[in-house]
């Protein structure tokens, strides 16, 4: 069927219930006047260093000033935050292009330097590029996003503002900051962490920045920075709500179109005062209770002295608070975080959700994982006597193996010494009685060239002796035979048996025994003061445990259509329309952000197994179901590494091999990729007649594009996200409104998309493609 596309005009989808928008002209009646950029190179890129030290120049009086007019609203600035929304883009073309090539792409789609002269005079209309999204269901609500010309100056504002921040941040203080992200703040608690007692984690209703959070949050950035047109536009940005902010919900930090770039360091900005109070207190805490050594602990009346502490973990809107004290001092503290938020910054906090829990016999949800304190030896089990058993076979075999190598290699140089006796004896007997030639003896130091000088001289020294020798010998070892022995002299047995004993005595093991003995005492006291050490610290020391959510996996799972009601893999049948290659990708997306994100999480094994056995044999299933086959034909064509061939005849494998996924885990820790994003997505592959648009990726050129439409996963279920009985609790959504939107994309783009290296935050969805 051929489907006639039309793309949408951004300004029909303008809210025509808008209140008219202030344009702060009357903020500064004089305002700087523009740059002076005819010395710099409008086509060239900043460097992050450059930009610090732009931005620097504004600083004067404990604040910055002026810096939209002598900041943002220079070209290079605005071409470097067109450069940060290409970056992001693994796959695309433009990362290898120079800054004039950018240039031209972006001069395509709006005049940079005329950008630059609105935001300096104040003429920059936010609202017309505003686009709002029309939902797919009667009831739904809209979503304004912004165009790409308005993402540049987002991105711009987010650049300056996490130069004048960054560095300002507390420690504890993770997400939207350059390497302080999810599995960051989780290694902090696995290794920083000691001994918790009580802990709880502050929880808000869901509730989006009004009037008055923004209001506040303005006069939190004038502490630092004294600009009245980038408060302005930070105020417009929230009116035309292209900017917006709801603490509570499950989609900040997810990659999500509904959330903006800006957001995650204005959330900061707004928490900061809260983190610096904080933070004092801790200090205050630390140097009432010093922390000691374990070798200097105090041993008293048989116990152990434990320092009180206080550690806070804040991700965006989720705050985690654990001490190790008395449950009154986690109250006390507790009642101030609480007075602290709804105080000074008018959040409203669900207190039945923000309750105190016991470390050690009760799990907390933080960051979609469950921690819990317990011993070290629940973190690193020892050995049962099972798998004691089986590394000591192990290492048997494995001596047993160098054994037969070594004796195999001296079997070889044996042979290949007879070889060489056998050719120098032909020799001297075709030669003139023992006597040699220097012919002979020029062979046989050829023949032993490999040998050092030393040996050949010695055996050529003693070579008719050994010729004696051999021809004596050569009927075997005739002195241990009991017939020979009885034929021979009574003397020359008794001097065989005495020589032997001499061996004997002289080459008893007696010494060896000895060591071994030593050794194995050596080992087993090692044990014991091993087990001792275990068992003090599983006594006076807990430590952090993350776990994934096994039941909300599970139910993830059993939602999406990988398994069905008696937990085994099915096929998903809304994956059938795509081809081949795409629904390899789409579970390969899902997999590896899978296993991305849980790789921090102790039982790890289990999320490998989902992967592994569930997510790969739906997808050989979705395969077989689509080319009505068998999962045994699947299986033979596609391989359990689920591998296909490109047009070149080059296999190529996408979802994680089964040798992969067991070398994954904890070693690596990396800022994972959001995983929501391709669970509840799916683009089925249009055919259209219509000419081929241009990709709608950050500043993508490439013509050549295919139409998808998006489907998502709660309006293919009819289900509500926010009703967490029928949902995933902690899972988010994407946004209604996308539902069934055509997006023109290339195959760089798609690909990423489909694999995780980019979310919807990542292209132009405003640029969408709507069907007749």
């Amino acid at each position: 069927m051929i489907i006639h596309l039309r793309r949408i005009n951004p300004l029909e989808f303008r809210s025509p219930n808008r209140s008219p928008l202030r344009l702060f002209s009357t903020l500064l009646q004089n305002p700087s006047p523009p740059p002076k950029t005819q010395t710099q190179n409008p086509t060239e890129t900043l460097t992050k260093p450059q930009l610090k030290a732009l931005v620097l120049t504004q600083y004067s009086h404990g604040k910055f000033s002026n810096l939209v007019s002598n900041v943002l609203a220079l070209p290079n600035v605005l071409l470097t935050a067109c450069q940060n929304l290409t970056t992001s883009q693994s796959n695309n073309a433009l990362n290898s292009l120079d800054s004039q090539s950018l240039l031209n792409s972006v001069s395509r789609r709006f005049d940079i330097e005329e950008m630059g002269r609105q935001l300096c005079e104040n003429r920059f209309d936010i609202e017309a590029c505003c686009v709002t999204m029309m939902p797919s269901r009667m009831k739904g609500e809209s979503l304004v996003l912004p165009n790409l010309k308005l993402k540049v100056l987002i991105e711009a504002i987010r650049m300056v503002l996490e130069i004048v921040y960054d560095e300002r941040f507390v420690t504890f203080s993770y997400g939207g900051r350059v390497g302080m992200g999810r599995h960051t703040a989780i290694r902090y608690l696995k290794n920083s962490v000691e001994n918790p007692s009580w802990w709880f984690s502050v929880t808000f209703d869901r509730e989006r920045f009004d009037d008055r959070h923004v209001n506040k949050l303005c006069l939190f950035i004038e502490e630092k920075i004294k600009d009245d047109f980038l408060i302005g536009l930070i105020k417009r940005l929230f009116e035309c709500e292209v900017v917006g902010i709801e603490l509570g919900g499950c989609y900040l930090g997810r990659g999500f179109p509904q959330e903006s770039g800006l957001c995650s360091i204005l959330i900061n900005i707004y928490f900061n005062g809260f983190d610096k109070e904080i933070q004092d207190m801790r200090l205050q805490k630390n140097q009432e209770n010093p922390k000691f050594k374990s070798e200097q602990l105090v041993w008293m009346s048989g116990l152990f002295y434990k320092p009180v502490k206080m550690y806070v973990v804040r991700y965006l809107d989720e705050i985690l608070v654990i001490t190790s004290g008395s449950k009154m001092l986690t109250m006390d503290f507790k009642n101030w975080v609480l007075k602290y938020l709804e105080g000074r910054l008018d959040l409203r906090v669900d207190k039945m959700k923000t309750a105190i829990h016991s470390a050690v016999s009760e799990n907390i949800s933080f960051l979609g994982m469950e921690l819990q304190a317990v011993p070290p030896s629940v973190l690193h089990p020892p050995m049962t006597e099972k798998a004691i058993r089986a590394r000591k076979k192990y290492l048997r075999q494995k001596e047993v193996r160098a054994l037969e190598f070594k004796n195999a290699r001296e079997r070889k140089r044996k042979i290949l010494g007879m070889k060489i006796l056998q050719h120098v004896f032909k020799k001297l007997k075709q030669s003139d009685g023992f006597k040699f030639d220097f012919q002979i003896e020029n062979e046989v130091r050829e023949i032993f060239r490999t040998w050092t000088d030393e040996v050949v001289h010695d055996f050529l020294g003693s070579l008719e002796e050994r010729w004696e020798w051999h021809r004596m010998l050569t009927a075997g070892d005739f002195l241990s035979l009991r017939h020979i022995r009885g034929q021979l002299p009574q003397e020359l047995v008794d001097a065989y048996d005495k020589f032997q004993e001499q061996v004997d005595k002289y080459l008893s093991p007696v010494q060896a025994r000895k060591a071994l003995e030593k050794e194995e005492k050596r080992v087993e006291e090692e044990e014991e003061q091993k087990y001792a050490k275990s068992t003090v610290e599983d006594l006076t020391r807990l430590c952090m445990k993350v776990d994934a959510p096994v039941e909300l996996v599970r139910k993830a799972v059993k939602m999406a259509g990988f398994t069905n009601n008696m937990g085994r893999p099915r096929p998903i049948k809304l994956l059938i329309a795509l081809e081949d290659i795409d629904i390899i990708k789409w579970y390969a997306g899902v997999g590896r952000r899978w296993l991305d994100f849980f790789c921090c999480c102790h039982n790890f094994k289990m999320v490998k197994t989902v992967v592994t056995y569930h997510l790969r044999f739906s997808c050989i299933l979705t395969l077989a179901e689509k080319h009505e086959s068998t999962k045994r034909e699947a299986i033979k064509h596609y391989t359990k590494d689920l591998k296909i061939s490109d047009f070149n005849g080059n296999e190529e494998v996408y979802f994680p091999t089964e040798r992969e996924v067991k070398m994954m885990g904890d070693q690596n820790l990396l800022d994972p990729r959001p995983v929501d994003g391709a669970l509840s997505l799916a683009l089925i592959r249009l055919a259209s007649d219509e000419p081929s648009c241009s990709c709608i990726g950050h500043f993508c050129d490439r013509m050549d594009t295919i139409y998808y439409r998006v489907w998502l996963l709660q309006n293919r279920l009819n289900v509500n996200p926010s009703v967490e009985a029928k949902w995933v609790p902690g899972m988010g959504a994407i946004h209604e409104s996308l539902n069934r939107k055509c997006l023109p994309l290339c195959s760089h783009h798609i690909n990423d998309l489909y694999m995780g290296s980019i979310t919807l935050q990542d292209i132009d969805c405003t640029a969408f493609v709507d069907v007749d």
